[in-house]
């Protein structure tokens, strides 16, 4: 398994280590998740996210070849401006998620660690064509999610940019406890929350971390897991690869029409996407709540409505929040509007659940 940056600190603080996306990362310190998550809800906490993947776009076509391999419309970014988009086969098969970051006159792509190897395949399989220099990066970058509500009052001690001045999906680059960085206003928690990027070795690493936390001791600031951030990402109803989204599922279907932008010109599977979107779509991910007490819908989960199976699981937990079960699934057409009675089979049982708009909070 590889290591990030800031293995050995986890270690030291009890993180329970796993293997995720070919890294051994912490799932949950000794405090829990349920207490993890609503720290975040209400203060701040610290992710380590450097199994994620960076590459970088350069070259005379750098613009061109991402509104190739992109749905989103990419000419609308400027310096200082993060987009979320897909990558999408030709069948309209979801290749992956991703944040792209305009730096100017080139681009950094930020992709799900899961996907790394596959993804950068992908990106150099398209570059036939275009003038391009596609680099992988990720083993250089250091990245860290500091989430919640005291995030910008923590960092901004450590940094002489206006943190308040960066808007929502949008980055300024400058030097953070000494160390140059992109400072990105972006996160899957839903709360106010920034993530930094920057390159150095474990000392240095070790170093923001520390600095990072002296600066947010008096809001109460503690190392969070990936098992909160996967709590957080659902009540706000933000898709999972390799759950709500993959190779078998397109973006309309998966409610990101809102990032499919067909108006653009051609690009991988617009063709198929126009076809879906004229044809109309057979099933669609939802999100719902469950009305049993303590039945938590998990992945792979039939949905029923009556006795016709009408549709899938594909994540769900407790929301520590709303204290009841949620998730999210793709179900027929008939059965996504809010208010649709639906069951969940588990063990040979039935489950009663509603069709409930997301974000659930």
């Amino acid at each position: 398994m590889k290591l990030t940056a800031f293995n050995e600190l986890h270690k030291q603080a009890g993180g329970k280590m796993v293997e995720f996306a070919g890294y051994q990362m912490p799932i949950q310190y000794p405090t829990g998740i349920i207490h993890e998550h609503n720290l975040v809800r209400s203060k701040v906490g610290v992710f380590d996210v450097s199994h994620m993947g960076e590459f970088e776009v350069r070259g005379k076509d750098a613009l061109s070849y991402v509104q190739k391999i992109t749905v989103n419309d990419a000419s609308k970014l400027s310096e200082g401006k993060v987009q979320y988009s897909a990558m999408c086969l030709p069948d309209g098969g979801i290749v992956d998620d991703l944040l792209v970051y305009c730096m100017g006159d080139w681009f950094m792509l930020v992709v799900n660690g899961a996907n790394i190897d596959k993804d950068f395949a992908w990106c150099i399989n398209n570059t036939e064509g275009f003038e391009v220099e596609v680099k992988n990066e990720t083993d250089e970058v250091n990245l860290l999610a500091i989430q919640g509500p005291d995030s910008l009052k923590t960092l901004q001690k450590l940094t002489h940019v206006d943190l308040s001045d960066i808007e929502y999906y949008n980055f300024k680059t400058g030097a953070l406890a000494g160390i140059d960085m992109i400072l990105s206003r972006t996160g899957y928690t839903g709360e106010l929350g920034f993530e930094i990027y920057f390159r150095g070795d474990v000392s240095v690493a070790t170093m923001i971390w520390e600095k990072v936390f002296e600066a947010g001791q008096e809001f109460g600031i503690e190392p969070v897991g990936l098992g909160c951030r996967d709590t957080l990402r659902l009540e706000k109803g933000y898709c999972l690869y390799g759950n709500d989204i993959d190779e078998t599922t397109n973006t309309l279907e998966a409610g990101l029409g809102w990032i499919t932008k067909l108006s653009k010109g051609q690009f991988n599977a617009s063709d198929v996407l126009n076809k879906v979107k004229t044809e109309g779509l057979k099933r669609r991910l939802v999100g719902f709540t469950v009305e049993a007490e303590k039945f938590i819908p998990r992945h792979h989960y039939k949905i029923f409505s009556g006795e016709r199976e009408i549709g899938v699981v594909t994540s769900g937990n407790i929301s520590p929040v709303l204290n009841k079960g949620i998730g999210m699934g793709y179900v027929e057409i008939d059965f996504i509007q809010e208010g649709s009675k639906i069951e969940i089979e588990a063990r040979g049982k039935r489950f009663n659940a509603i069709v409930t708009k997301i974000p659930f909070l």
